[in-house]
């Protein structure tokens, strides 16, 4: 329980620095979506999941906790609906993963499935959200993608990295 509301606050955390909006799509960039890489990467596909559900759940109770001062219901109205569902599915994914990559958490592994997972799973997701909340279509929802790719590809180098010295450290964590 501690594990997932510590991660759950380290998502609303990573919300303070704020959102950049870039491009027509009116997604905002945050770095929230570094706390759902680690989420999965350490705690696993229950436990990381769950901090993610958590996270989503406060939000749309009405607590401002996404980036920009956001609430959950703000967010799900709007066309970044998609990104933020999408993070449950990130996080349950990587935890998956990771799980299979352990006890030893290669480095190169972990990059590949932080990236399938931070990166693929929520652009998937939230391009069909983008698509469904915009009149964008599919290539321009596709293309919008862009540029979240190198602030997200830094963010999973930092997820991978964090993730395999807190397994050195405490090889237990991820649990069973």
């Amino acid at each position: 329980m501690a594990q997932i509301a510590v991660f759950a606050a380290l998502i609303a955390a990573l919300g303070l620095p704020g959102a950049i909006t870039v491009g027509f799509s009116g997604v905002p960039i945050t770095v929230q979506t570094l706390g759902v890489v680690l989420a999965g990467a350490v705690l696993g596909a229950r436990k990381g999941t769950a901090a993610v559900v958590v996270f989503i759940a406060l939000t749309i109770i009405g607590l401002p906790l996404l980036s920009g001062g956001r609430t959950g219901l703000t967010a799900l109205a709007g066309p970044s609906a998609g990104y933020l569902l999408g993070w449950i599915p990130a996080a349950a994914v990587i935890g998956i993963l990771t799980a299979r990559i352990l006890p030893k958490y290669p480095v190169p592994l972990g990059l590949v499935i932080n990236a399938l997972g931070g990166m693929l799973v929520i652009y998937a997701v939230g391009t069909i959200g983008l698509v469904l909340r915009t009149d964008v279509g599919i290539g321009a929802a596709i293309t919008a993608n862009g540029a979240f790719v190198p602030g997200d590809l830094l963010k999973v180098v930092v997820a991978t990295f964090v993730a395999k010295g807190v397994h050195r450290a405490y090889p237990g964590v991820l649990g069973a």
